[in-house]
């Protein structure tokens, strides 16, 4: 276990070490202040709370940490197969199981850490602008919605992070497949912006299959604002869809990376 720790740790200072890890942290953080500095000038701090500005950040915000993560997942193995350094990691005692599984970890730790970024980087900044307001989920998200806002956005923040656990696996695994961290950018940014844009359309249509497909599925926060896209739909289906997509993924990046010949 101390040597796969060790495996996690090597995969973090990779990631960790190159710049444009920090660009993204630093576009979050700038497109965040922006929006709070503007809305606070523009409403004179009256109209906006700092829980509703929270909240309407942390919805783009996880839309963009999606596309980051995706990046990052993207390249750490791809880059390894394109620079020819996955066979330098292929000759030391450890299995590919391990070696793959330390990636995929680290790329995970990297997406919660950007997500917890995001959240404190956000509350403390609106609440520095806007002041600490009592509120309830119903006054800043919805009427139908009950109990209290700081609860809310920790259902809403899990939800998210899960969502985000199911794309981030599926550029990993295109990645893995296609040894092409571009195109399992691209792919990955199409199925999920591409597709999502028809989301709401492809919901409306009155076929059963359309309730398996993955991508109306992602968004689990539809059901903290008690509004699914499909009748009759639950979040214990919603789990069960995701995690056979998520053994599919897992599945195939695992089979594929294991009997992949590197030796060329």
């Amino acid at each position: 276990m101390f040597n796969f720790w060790k495996l996690v740790q090597n995969e973090n200072m990779k990631i960790y070490r190159r710049p444009r890890t920090y660009v993204m942290l630093g576009i979050m953080f700038a497109l965040m202040a922006a929006i709070s500095i503007i809305t606070y000038f523009v409403n004179d701090a009256h109209d906006a709370s700092s829980w509703n500005m929270l909240y309407n950040e942390a919805s783009i915000m996880f839309m963009l940490i999606t596309v980051f993560t995706i990046v990052i997942a993207s390249g750490s193995v791809a880059d390894e197969f394109t620079s020819g350094t996955i066979k330098l990691l292929l000759i030391r005692p450890w299995t590919r199981s391990k070696i793959l599984l330390s990636k995929y970890v680290a790329v995970l730790l990297y997406a919660l850490g950007m997500v917890i970024a995001m959240l404190l980087f956000g509350f403390i900044l609106n609440m520095v602008l806007f002041g600490y307001q009592d509120a309830t989920a119903s006054e800043v998200i919805s009427p139908l919605v009950t109990g209290s806002i700081i609860a809310y956005m920790f259902q809403f923040s899990v939800l998210k992070y899960i969502s985000l656990v199911v794309t981030t696996t599926l550029a990993f695994m295109l990645a893995t497949v296609f040894r092409s961290g571009a195109l399992a950018i691209g792919l990955s940014l199409f199925l999920i912006l591409g597709v999502n844009t028809f989301v709401m359309l492809l919901a409306t249509l009155d076929y059963k299959w359309i309730d398996y497909l993955l991508f109306i599925h992602l968004d689990l926060t539809q059901y903290l604002d008690h509004n699914p896209m499909r009748e009759g739909m639950t979040l214990g289906f919603s789990f069960l869809v995701l995690a056979v997509y998520y053994a599919i993924f897992v599945g195939l990046a695992w089979y594929v990376f294991k009997k992949r010949d590197v030796a060329a």
